[in-house]
């Protein structure tokens, strides 16, 4: 992925993570800076956990070691994070929604999916 398809990607997290705010009682974001870090630090902890435990334990992984793990980045991030209040109830839910509307959210950028990579 090209580097502004990860900018893209970090800005779509973040209006998702400010959706799920609006939406997810006891989870609140301050505002967008704040969402946008709560991304950048989700994905971080997520590549730390994968490259220590595997993609099973990732909270990008599947089944509900991965979500467990996703609630609980949540709830650590806002002791990281300024501007992010969440419960552990909160972060449950909200690593629920956010699972749900990543299965809607394509992978690939439509300007990835004609490419060829040369030989």
């Amino acid at each position: 992925m090209s580097f502004l398809g990860h900018v893209i990607r970090f800005v779509v997290s973040a209006l998702v993570l400010m959706l799920v705010g609006f939406v997810v009682p006891q989870f609140e974001v301050g505002g967008f800076w704040s969402a946008l870090m709560l991304a950048l630090f989700i994905a971080v902890a997520g590549w730390i956990l994968e490259g220590i435990f595997g993609k099973r334990i990732s909270p990008f992984g599947r089944g509900i070691v991965g979500f467990l793990v996703s609630a609980l980045v949540i709830w650590a991030a806002q002791f990281i994070v300024g501007g992010v209040d969440v419960s552990l109830f909160g972060a449950l839910v909200a690593a629920l929604v956010i699972g749900i509307i990543d299965l809607f959210t394509p992978v690939a950028t439509p300007f990835e999916g004609g490419r060829r990579e040369a030989k």
